[in-house]
């Protein structure tokens, strides 16, 4: 075996200490190493060394370490010196350093005396190419997984096995509120769902008969924002399990369903309003025949109770009859007239109008009527201008209706409030009609816009009103719907299409 290269003043004195064993050890090193002096001077080298550099003893000794290990011709700075730092702590220090397609790390490590000061430096190369190729895949891949779980229009939530939240991303932090935050924020699971909900979460994750054990899927739940606020999402969760298939984490994926339920609720809303529509129609039809059937034998009712009327020869009761058959008729007239008013769905003259101009002519025609001498009417409407193609003469009929309605649901005393607004960027006006009656029972909101509805007693409504009002309503694009009721009153709501004078020529935002 070749003995290892020393230089002749480092191989007296290991000699001398019977370390040749360890020279030995040293020079069988599977990465190249030297030593060196505390004055930064090269004493030898392990075999490695030669054969990876193609070098001799004869080419270091002598030399300094940063000529060869930097290729410099200058010291370094003392600061930045890794030698000094062995030096002065007595601990190894290493750095990275990248040559051409390689990298490397360099390894100082001091070798003490028998008085604990550092006699000299071993200093070693490893090649760690491949090492960087893999951490920079391994940064690459976690890069691209942080992407990936930033990037996702989910809300995900990644928690350790005690529940304490590790990860959220962005859409997470919108969503509850961001839990690395001050005081009061989302640091724990338990924080996300209403009180006992995670531990049933956790219960049901480990249930084999619901959808597999350490998988959820939950279509809907409740979760709770760092604000205490409720919200309404759908939700998969999953167990983390390591290498040993032990339980090392839990995450979830959260999808806000407000959008969701919103086109559901206005889906419903409008398989409700045509249902309405075709019932109405049907009804119009149904009323209509009914009106024209009624109406003949009427006039013949009205024409010869008028004409036994005015006979001179009629005892007091039988006067009194016809004077009632006459009241009754009359009645069943205008409920007829009603009838065909309702059953009517000919063309109306639209103009341009303004939504508050209508109001203030409704209230004009009803001023001074006497069901509303104890009632106050407020007005709240808009300064912008409120523009419609309409029958003027219609939606006084409508409003006046709702008004009416209004003043009967409050039996003549108490508040109506008028309001007109505008949302430009839907391009809608609104009319809100607002009272302070006793509201109107849930179990009749499906039911007050049908034909022939009523809540008053027998002969005092033919139950129609409403009805027509929906009816017109509908002929000019228009929506009307209960906004809120309770014990403290009602406020109905229309939802008119905005009419826009563009430079190609008006035209009407329809719905």
């Amino acid at each position: 075996m070749t003995e290892p290269e020393i230089s002749p003043e480092l191989a007296p004195e290991l000699a001398e200490d019977g370390l040749d064993w360890r020279t030995r050890v040293f020079d069988s090193l599977s990465y190249p190493s030297v030593i060196i002096s505390p004055d930064r001077t090269l004493m030898g080298a392990n075999r490695k060394f030669y054969e990876t550099f193609n070098l001799s003893l004869k080419e270091i000794y002598g030399k300094k370490c940063f000529h060869v290990f930097l290729y410099k011709d200058t010291p370094c700075e003392t600061e930045q010196c890794t030698i000094s730092k062995v030096l002065k702590d007595k601990k190894d220090h290493s750095f990275t350093l990248k040559r051409h397609y390689r990298w490397e790390e360099r390894i100082f490590s001091p070798i003490l005396d028998d008085h604990g000061e550092v006699a000299y430096v071993i200093g070693s190369i490893r090649d760690i190419t491949q090492t960087k190729s893999l951490e920079n895949q391994l940064h690459g891949a976690q890069e691209f997984i942080t992407r990936v779980i930033h990037s996702s229009a989910s809300a995900i939530v990644a928690a350790d096995r005690q529940g304490n939240i590790n990860l959220m991303n962005s859409v997470a932090k919108e969503l509850f509120g961001d839990y690395n935050g001050g005081e009061g924020k989302i640091r724990h699971t338990e924080q996300l769902y209403p009180p006992g909900k995670a531990k049933e979460i956790m219960r049901m994750l480990r249930d084999e008969k619901i959808g597999g054990q350490g998988k959820l899927l939950i279509p809907r739940t409740t979760i709770v924002n760092a604000h205490g606020e409720e919200i309404e999402v759908e939700m998969s969760a999953a167990i983390i399990y390591d290498e040993k298939g032990n339980e090392s984490a839990t995450m979830a994926i959260y999808n806000d369903l407000k959008d969701k339920l919103k086109v559901e609720k206005e889906l419903k809303l409008a398989q409700k309003q045509l249902a309405q529509s075709e019932k109405m129609a049907s009804l119009g039809q149904l009323a209509a025949g009914v009106a024209h059937e009624i109406n003949n034998p009427l006039t013949g009712i009205l024409f010869y109770a008028g004409l036994l009327l005015e006979r001179k020869d009629l005892d007091k009761d039988l006067e009194e009859d016809l004077k009632c058959i006459l009241e009754d008729a009359e009645r069943c007239r205008e409920i007829v007239k009603s009838l065909l008013v309702y059953s009517r769905r000919e063309g109306t003259a639209k103009n341009i109008v303004h939504l508050n101009e209508v109001v203030e002519k409704s209230l004009t025609l009803i001023r001074d009527q006497k069901k509303f001498r104890n009632i106050h009417i407020e007005k709240n409407l808009s300064e912008d201008m409120m523009l419609l193609l309409a029958d003027t003469n219609k939606l006084n009929q409508v409003l006046i209706n709702l008004i009416i309605n209004a003043a009967d649901a409050m039996d003549g005393e108490g508040t109506i409030t008028l309001i007109t607004y505008k949302e430009k960027f839907l391009k809608k006006l609104f009319l809100e009609v607002k009272d302070t009656g006793m509201g109107i029972p849930h179990e009749n909101l499906s039911k007050i816009f049908d034909p022939f509805f009523t809540t008053k007693e027998v002969g005092k409504s033919t139950g129609l009103g409403l009805s027509i009002v929906y009816g017109i309503l509908e002929e000019h694009g228009a929506k009307i719907s209960v906004k809120r009721t309770s014990t403290k009153g009602t406020t109905f709501i229309i939802e008119f299409p905005m009419y826009i004078a563009s430079e190609e020529g008006p035209f009407l935002c329809k719905p």
